[in-house]
Order: structure tokens, then sequence, then C-alpha cells
């Protein structure tokens, strides 16, 4: 798959910048249309207020009665981080409010499916609940939440993704997406909504003299941003300033050691510094460990690792998420080698390659085709499915989509199109998963392909390198490495800055099999630096100059701390 390197350029109109702001960081936040510096700032007062989401008085009535009644809560979760988060979030908080019965259910992905099916109803019914929260999932639980109310039971869907045609019967739903709400902040991620929640029941509560009537000190909601940080980057939704501003309080927080136990321990469990921790951290450290539960076992363990307040049980629990991962990342590995092969025995070039690609093998690892999917996309820069057995005569399918498409409304348009084919399905723009009967999964994979080539043509399928431009020499510094480190919080839609330019090579060698290693210099510079291109095999003999695309960053190696550049393409320059 070609990848080229695109400029970006400047997107916002002039700004008022302090002039004491390096001129580096003035070029990058101009590229990512910041046209305010009030928009940096990240103080907890810029949060936008609840009162314009949709839904929180409802949703704080309902809890507000059952804290008051001493009924029981049950706080239905999913089986990813950001569920995961939600839910600790939610059954902390709770409990902080004087909420005296608070438990909670993670769905098992291989036995009951996402959401709230009326399968998990019934296991949910066994614990006799008054009222059942959702959290990360159940705008289109309309069968479980008609169980639900038939049994006796009040239901308070909070959710992130995107509602369907109809919506669940729910005493109560927040949902920033749902049609006509007011929300400024369509990204919220399941753990910010569920934060949200959390904002307004306190309110209420505070209104109307409870904290005060109990002896109950109100709760500081802030002292769990650290969770709600880690699951709006794990979840990879858009950061826009509201989620910048709720992570980069959950890392403030983080870095100054206020965060739960089983948090430290899985940022530890991933070689991370506390003090040093970047979003980045949270999304390859910490996210994957935790999401391994769901993946491989059961979210359950994860959730308790977020709930416990001992350190040596999270560092436990933290040390068999590690090993679930590495577990994980080997089946991934097997499975990605046997896609690759299956499309290489198609003997076919990227041209006549379908456009929506779907993929599916009956001995595929359920838990981790969504990661499958989107290694296999980031290599062929096209939509895929990633399908895997998951009953007798069923298949789930995880699809990853690229920018331009939005996945969730192709799934719907094939459904539209072809009724009896898709059996449900759900998702946002990027993500989404569906289930279908397996006898129909050469039907669906044309249909998908068909649907996905109305919107994407070839040229839509190169893999885009955006880059902020060249480096100086003297740019090239611990100092502007921390500086772009600082100057976060970076993620989806608020890229980390990428630069661009042609280095002498020095030297290279392969470090872990398959990580190369350089020392560059640029060539009218005098400065040598060190260089390192993840998955990447060793350059051609002989070859002096090439191209790089890079990330500056802060490399930390046996107590010495230098500049380092992360390569993430190369082009051969001369040889």
């Amino acid at each position: 798959m070609s990848r080229k390197i695109v400029q970006r350029e400047a997107t916002a109109a002039a700004v008022d910048f302090p002039t004491a702001m390096p001129g580096i960081l003035r070029r990058v936040y101009a590229a990512r249309s910041i046209t305010s510096p009030r928009e940096l700032d990240y103080a907890l007062s810029n949060l936008l207020p609840p009162t314009s989401l949709g839904g929180l008085a409802d949703a704080a009535e309902l809890l507000q009665a059952a804290i008051v009644a001493r009924q029981r809560i049950l706080v239905v979760g999913d089986f990813d981080a950001d569920g995961a988060t939600s839910c600790a979030l939610c059954v902390r908080g709770l409990r902080a409010m004087g909420a005296v019965d608070v438990r909670y259910l993670v769905p098992n992905r291989f036995e009951y499916g996402y959401g709230l099916t009326p399968e998990i109803v019934e296991v949910a019914a066994q614990q006799a609940p008054a009222l059942i929260m959702t959290v990360d999932n159940g705008i289109a639980s309309i069968d479980g939440v008609g169980a639900a109310k038939a049994a006796g039971m009040r239901v308070l869907i909070t959710d992130h993704h995107l509602p369907g045609h109809s919506l669940p019967d729910a005493d109560a739903i927040v949902n920033p997406n749902l049609p006509g709400d007011a929300f400024p902040s369509k990204a919220l991620a399941g753990v910010g909504v569920a934060f949200y929640v959390l904002l307004a029941l306190r309110a209420r509560l505070r209104e109307q003299g409870w904290f005060t009537d109990q002896g109950i000190d109100v709760p500081n909601l802030a002292q769990w941003l650290d969770l709600v940080a880690l699951g709006t980057v794990a979840d990879v939704v858009p950061l826009d300033r509201n989620n910048r501003l709720l992570v980069q309080q959950g890392l403030q927080r983080i870095r100054a050691g206020n965060c739960v136990p089983g948090l430290r321990a899985l940022l530890e469990a991933g070689g991370r510094s506390l003090p040093r921790v970047v979003a980045s951290d949270l999304g390859f450290a910490a996210g994957p460990r935790l999401n391994a539960a769901g993946r491989l076992d059961d979210m359950s363990l994860g959730i308790e690792c977020l709930l416990t307040d001992d350190a040596s049980a999270a560092r436990d629990m933290a040390a068999q998420l590690d090993a679930l991962n590495r577990e994980r990342r080997e089946i991934e590995s097997d499975m990605q080698a046997q896609a690759l092969t299956v499309i290489e025995n198609l003997q076919l070039d990227d041209e006549r390659l379908p456009v929506g690609l779907c993929l599916f093998d009956p001995d595929w690892h359920q838990g981790v085709i969504g990661i499958l999917a989107a290694r296999i996309k980031d290599r062929l820069h096209r939509p895929v499915i990633a399908f895997a057995r998951s009953a007798e005569g069923e298949i789930k399918g995880s699809a990853r989509s690229v920018a331009g498409l939005h996945i969730r409304d192709v799934l719907d348009a094939v459904a539209t199109r072809h009724p009896q084919l898709v059996q449900k399905f759900g998702g946002h723009a990027m993500a989404a998963g569906l289930s279908l009967a397996e006898a129909d999964y050469p039907a669906f994979a044309a249909a998908f392909d068909a649907e996905v080539s109305r919107y994407l043509s070839a040229d839509d399928l190169h893999t885009c390198l955006y880059s902020d431009g060249e480096l100086s020499d003297g740019e090239l510094s611990l100092e502007v490495a921390q500086q772009l480190r600082d100057a976060g919080p970076w993620g989806q839609g608020f890229p980390e800055p990428l630069f661009d330019g042609c280095f002498e090579i020095l030297g290279q060698r392969v470090v872990g099999e398959r990580h190369l290693k350089l020392t560059v210099k640029p060539p009218a510079g005098a400065s040598r630096i060190d260089a390192i291109a993840f998955n990447t095999a060793a350059l051609p003999t002989g070859c002096s100059v090439a191209r790089l695309a890079y990330r500056l960053d802060v490399n930390e190696y046996r107590g010495l701390v230098s500049p380092q550049l992360v390569v993430e393409h190369i082009e051969v320059i001369t040889s």
C-alpha cells in the first residue's frame, strides 16, 4: 500500500498567542484549527456545563429516588476499557454519594454479546435490582429494556453510541448523540457521559440537602478524572476541547500520584513512569492491558482492578491482566499472519482488492477480531471487517474504518438494502460491530464492498501522513521534544505533531528482532540523533540518505534522557 507525506497547512486564523510561546507550537496549533489561546486552557472551570446535556434531570431523579429509598442499583457495563472505566466510576461515585447497595454486571462477550440483551436481563433479575443503569451501552437495547421493564425494573440508559431508528423505552436516556440533543460535544466517550450523570446527581442531592442530612461529605468527583481520562483515550474518541480538558485533568492527577491503585499498577506493568505519563501511555500501556480481560476472559477482572483501594491487590490483578495481554498479542499475531496469507493467496494487487474488505476464519478468536481489523485496515488503508464464529451458524464481525467513511452508516445502508442479511449492528464513525448468519457471509462481503465503493474511490485508498513540516537542526533538541510532549494531550482528532525531512543515515541495526534503530543527522547539520522505526526491516545496504516522517519524542533509558525520532515512514533517497 502506497504512503504519501502531505504537508499540513494552517487552518486557523491569526491568533493572539502569548509571545513566550515557542514558534513550533504556534505552527502546530494553527494547523489544528486552534483559534484562541482559550482553547488551550484546560482548567476544570472551562468544562462544558451539564445543563445542555439532555436527559440529565430525569437521570438524576431516578438515581436520587433509588439512593434515598436505599434500593439496589445495578450498573450494567461493557467489556472494553470505556465500559470498564464507566462502570468503576459509577460504582465509586454512587457509593460516595450514599448509595448503600450498588453492584455491577458486565456481560461476558462470549456468552451474552454486547449490550443490555434480554439474556443479560435474566441474569440481572436474579439480583433483583430496582434500577438498572447502563454505561457505554444500551441505546440499541430495545428488547432488553423491554424485558427489564416487564420484570418491574426501572432502566436508565447512559451511552454515547449512535442511536438507531427507534429508541428503547427506558425511564431516562442520556446520550449526546440523540437527535436534537443540544450538548455541544458529541464526542464524549461512555465514561464522559457517566461523569456528567454523576455531576447532575451530585447537584440534585446537594440541592435537596441530602449530604447534610446524612452527614456525608460532598464528594469531589474530580478525584476520579483519571478513570475518565483512561476510558476517553482508550476508546479513541475525538479529542475535542472538552475531551482534551477531561484527559488533561486526569493526566495531571495521575502524574501527581492521585490515581486509583489499579491504574497506577496497569501503567507500571507497562513500564511507564507516573510523573511523565502522557495520553499515549493510557492508550498503549494501560488501555490494552485493561481491554485484555474483556477480549480473552471476563472484564470483571479489569473492573475489580479499578475498584480496589488495596495497592497489593491492584498489582496482583494488573499482573494477571498483563499476562492476558501478552496472550492476546500472540493470538493477534497469529491471526494477522493468517489474514495476510489469505490476502496474498488471492493474488490481487491493491487495485483489485475489495474496497471494503471482509475476512473470516472459523477458528479466529472473537475477542481479538477488533484489533485484527484495525491492524489490517492500517496496513491496507481500507475499511475492514474481521469475522469469527460466535455460535453454531452465526458469526460476529468487528469493523474498523478509514477517515472519510462512517462505518455505522455503511452498515445501516447494507441492512436497508438487504433487510434479511444483517441480524444486528451498532457502533459509530470509525468502529462498529455486527452479527449475521455464517451462510450469509459471502453475500454480506459482496454487499459491504459494493456499499463502501459508493463512497470511496481508488484515490482514497492511500495512506496519507500529514506532516507539520521540517524541523531545523537546532529544533532537534530535548527542549523542543519536551515542549511538544507537554503541549497535548494528543490523540484522535488532535494528532501528535509529525514532521518530515531528509537525513543522512550514519548507522543502523535491528533491535528486538523487528525494530530498526538508526543514527541520523540532517545533511547540513552537525547534530547526531537516535531514531527508532518500529516493525521495520533494515534499510538496503549502502543507504546513505533517506526522507523520514517522524515524531520528536523524549527517550528515557537507564537514567539518561535524550531526544529521539520515532519514525513512521522511510523513503530511501540514495543507496
